[in-house]
């Protein structure tokens, strides 16, 4: 775990906030989309449960944006590309694929946030934790997922080949990112050493990626 080293006016943390921001508003359209795949009522309000959760998530990073003194909709723009060139990228052709995505996708983004959260302030912290603290909502997808690749092989080799393209997915448009943000990078690595520590984070992202693998019966 690092020390906290990360001032709270540091501007890499208006660009966190914005990139969280976006990725909320993105995964509530994405999941009220997806939601219409489901075959059962069942699926449909968990879809939608998460849908809504993502909306109240957007809600406290504007209010910490404003509080900042930062136009929330201004500031995710420049997130706007990245983002949704993952997304159609990896548009799920059927309901178990939407599952994969949504269970998957919550957790690497977890992952590279809560990564960032333990050099911020407190107060900034919280607000990360806060955002990321309901990505629970998708656990319902295990069972479902676990079910459907106890019953067929066909379908645990085609979902366990989605979630690795996914991953490669996922990894490709966050370099992309700190590529081009260099604040960001800043606040990544603050209490690191430096570029070898994103190094070894997307080697993380890769082990932690199969123990979810091997969680949803894909391993």
């Amino acid at each position: 775990m690092r020390s906290t080293t990360v001032s709270a006016d540091h501007p890499g943390i208006n660009e966190l906030f914005a990139l969280l921001a976006y990725g909320e508003v993105a995964a509530f359209y994405r999941l009220t989309d997806e939601a219409r795949m489901a075959p059962d009522l069942s699926g449909r309000i968990n879809m939608a449960q998460m849908a809504a959760a993502e909306m109240g998530h957007y809600g406290l990073l504007r209010e910490a944006l404003q509080q900042r003194g930062v136009d929330v909709q201004e500031a995710m723009a420049a997130y706007a590309p990245v983002l949704e060139s993952y997304h159609s990228q990896t548009i799920p052709r059927t309901w178990l694929e939407a599952l994969v995505k949504t269970y998957i996708g919550d957790a690497l983004a977890a992952d590279f946030y809560l990564e960032i959260a333990d050099a911020l302030p407190e107060e900034v912290a919280g607000v990360v934790r806060e955002v990321l603290a309901e990505t629970g909502n998708s656990q319902f997808v295990v069972s479902e997922v676990r079910a459907a690749v106890t019953a067929s092989q066909q379908q645990r080799h085609r979902l366990a080949l989605w979630s690795r393209r996914l991953l490669g997915e996922a990894i490709t448009q966050a370099q992309y990112v700190l590529a081009e943000r260099d604040e960001l990078v800043d606040l990544v690595v603050s209490g690191t050493d430096g570029l070898g520590h994103l190094a070894e984070f997307f080697e993380r992202l890769q082990r932690t990626h199969a123990d979810r693998m091997a969680e949803l019966g894909l391993a």
